[in-house]
């Protein structure tokens, strides 16, 4: 990926935080997921009262494109912070979203973080080692 893919990819996740259902938390987030074909597909925090229903924007992201029957993945952005527009700070992905990226990425797969006119890239390798994956469901597992 060029510094302009990741650049764009990170300014559609700022602007997918307008989108954020936070009543409670007041904590906006917001997710670009690039596909190998590429499509782009955004989600927002959506919050319930309840707190456990509530679903990060990154899974929606991922959701959303596995829908509509996507499988490959190059990358996702993620922003995240109590204001609005561009984040101060760079926000990971949760262990939760960590491991649905796992179900579909490879290790390589690039998690980029954005805040206020930067950037950071990692890979969910980096980020997720020793992930629980299908090799743990058909005892195949040989990594760990």
């Amino acid at each position: 990926m060029q510094d302009s893919d990741i650049r764009a990819l990170a300014d559609l996740a700022i602007s997918a935080r307008e989108k954020s259902y936070s009543p409670y938390s007041g904590f906006r987030v917001g997710a670009a997921l690039l596909c190998r074909g590429g499509k782009i597909y955004t989600g927002a925090n959506i919050e319930n009262a309840a707190y456990t229903p509530t679903v990060c924007a990154e899974r929606v992201a991922f959701f959303k494109a596995v829908n509509d029957g996507e499988r490959e993945f190059i990358a996702v952005a993620v922003a995240g912070g109590a204001e609005s527009g561009a984040p101060k700070d760079f926000f990971p992905p949760c262990g939760v979203c960590r491991q649905v990226m796992a179900e579909f990425c490879s290790e390589d797969f690039k998690i980029i973080m954005a805040a206020e006119g930067k950037t950071r890239v990692y890979t969910l390798g980096e980020l997720l080692p020793a992930n629980f994956g299908k090799e743990f469901m058909d005892g195949k597992n040989e990594n760990v």
